[in-house]
């Protein structure tokens, strides 16, 4: 693990931070360059995506407020902390608002928000990818302990003054479980754009699949990812990956019932 590059007086380069701007970037740069065969102009899609970035970043960063409310109620000087503004936050928050930001600018640009949507879901799928790679450096996300073989063990105080990582314990290195699971589902979105036969589709795979792939994964992490305001036996990101499964089950079946009922 790496949590920081380098510092230079009070300036700290920290590796997930280098890490999230690359996934950004990646993230808007395959969307710019799947633009065109969605019908939408790339100039467009990329002034978009910095704004989704902007609202991914707040979101993920109120769901996680959110989520672990009890202790940013008994602590409310911490929701304005620099730890809470180094912290990664919640990618469901951030998806959310993103998709809200798009819904808004879309409709002002009078595009199809199905197009743009298939034209971004590969690059969110990698730049995932980017930022989980981001999280294993900072330790973050962390794991259940496990004896398993490829058992990730983190001794870098840094890393645990900053993200509280517990140290010198062999964990699941569930960071990487997730990056290798969003890179197959990068793969799999643009082998289906070869197949794409209606509008959404790509998009609603992509609901599909990273929610469960994301519910599954839940049961190997350890970080602190409470359900929102009530005790349950699974953590609020499955929550929301349940509903953005059905979401998504409803989302396909309505848009191909739509591009059916338009062919001649």
């Amino acid at each position: 693990m790496l949590p920081k590059i380098f510092s230079l007086g009070p300036f700290t380069l920290h590796t997930y931070g280098l890490m999230m701007a690359l996934a950004l970037l990646s993230g808007i740069y395959v969307a710019g360059r799947l633009a065109p065969r969605a019908g939408l102009a790339r100039e467009m899609v990329w002034n978009l995506g910095v704004y989704m970035a902007l609202a991914g970043l707040v979101g993920s960063k109120l769901l996680m407020i959110v989520g672990e409310w009890r202790y940013y109620s008994e602590h409310p000087a911490q929701i304005f902390s620099f730890s809470t503004l180094q912290a990664g936050g919640t990618f469901y928050g951030g998806l959310l608002l993103a998709i809200a930001v798009a819904v808004f600018y879309i409709r002002k640009q009078g595009a199809s928000f199905a197009a743009l949507a298939d034209a971004c879901s590969p690059g969110i799928a990698l730049g995932l990818v980017l930022a989980r790679l981001g999280c294993f450096s900072a330790g973050c996300c962390w794991g259940k302990p496990t004896e398993a073989a490829w058992g990730v063990t983190f001794n870098n105080p840094y890393s645990a003054q900053i993200v509280g990582v517990p140290l010198g314990i062999a964990l699941h290195p569930t960071q990487l479980y997730e990056s290798a699971l969003s890179l197959l589902i990068f793969g799999a979105l643009l082998l289906l754009w070869r197949r794409r036969s209606f509008p959404g589709q790509i998009f609603a795979a992509f609901l599909l699949l990273y929610p469960a792939a994301r519910f599954f994964l839940e049961f190997y992490r350890d970080d602190p990812r409470g359900p929102f305001f009530f005790e349950s036996t699974v953590s609020s990101p499955q929550m929301l990956s349940v509903a953005l499964f059905i979401v998504g089950v409803l989302y396909w079946w309505r848009q191909r019932r739509s591009s059916l009922s338009v062919q001649p």
